[in-house]
């Protein structure tokens, strides 16, 4: 990394955005955006629909899984220069199965400060209205897209006693919740579509069946699964 130049280094701040419903959004969230340098941006598509509507006017930049190394080390010598960074994903909180990891990582080491500014996170969403115990709970993230590695990342959670929660595409999660019954047996579960959208909904049942109606109904939007513990 670069020297400083004598300038005390900026402040990397990881702010939390809406999942859908640009009314989630924090007041502080707000004001951070539009005191900041610069934002950093999983899609900056999606940001600029937020910071549009609340005239946020900073420079967006994209930072995303296939820069993040690049985009990563950059922004720590921007911030190292005394710029004040802000870390966003298209929606949620950031580096819960989304970008970011690696530049608060970087920050770290490097002595910036990072702050988080907490807001809104499919996970305690789904958990809070999906009716299974809230706690204790395991957050899976994304299973893996290859059958083998799926099963056995799924033999490995089998035994918790807590719920599981997982991120999942539409177009695989007929195929994952069929899975999930055939390892894990046929527990009760819930997905937990849009949250926060126009077409938020709650699907309860057991794996078995929510495998079979979503094989027949393809979903569409963002999805949690969230999948009772070991009895």
């Amino acid at each position: 990394m670069s020297e400083t130049g004598g300038h005390e280094p900026g402040t990397l701040y990881v702010i939390a955005t809406p999942l859908g419903n640009l009314d989630d959004v924090t007041f502080r969230a707000i004001e951070t955006l539009k005191a900041v340098d610069a934002i950093a941006s999983e899609d900056t598509r999606r940001t600029r629909t937020l910071v549009k509507r609340y005239d946020i006017r900073r420079p967006l930049i994209a930072y995303h899984e296939h820069n993040e190394e690049r985009a990563a080390s950059r922004l720590v010598e921007r911030l190292l220069a005394g710029d004040t960074i802000a870390l966003v994903s298209d929606a949620g909180t950031p580096l819960v199965s989304d970008p970011g990891y690696r530049l608060v990582e970087l920050a770290v080491r490097e002595g910036i400060r990072v702050v988080p500014v907490p807001g809104p996170s499919a996970v305690t969403a789904a958990l809070s209205a999906a009716g299974l115990p809230p706690q204790p709970f395991h957050f899976a993230g994304f299973l893996s897209r290859k059958d083998g590695a799926r099963r056995t990342r799924l033999t490995e959670l089998s035994t918790l006693e807590c719920t599981l929660v997982f991120y999942e595409s539409p177009h695989r999660l007929a195929k994952t919740l069929a899975a999930m019954a055939d390892v894990l047996g046929d527990r009760q579960a819930v997905v937990a579509r849009e949250l926060t959208k126009v077409h938020e909904e709650f699907v309860r049942g057991s794996l078995s069946e929510l495998a079979a109606r979503y094989a027949e109904s393809k979903p569409k939007g963002e999805i949690v699964v969230l999948v009772a513990g070991a009895s």
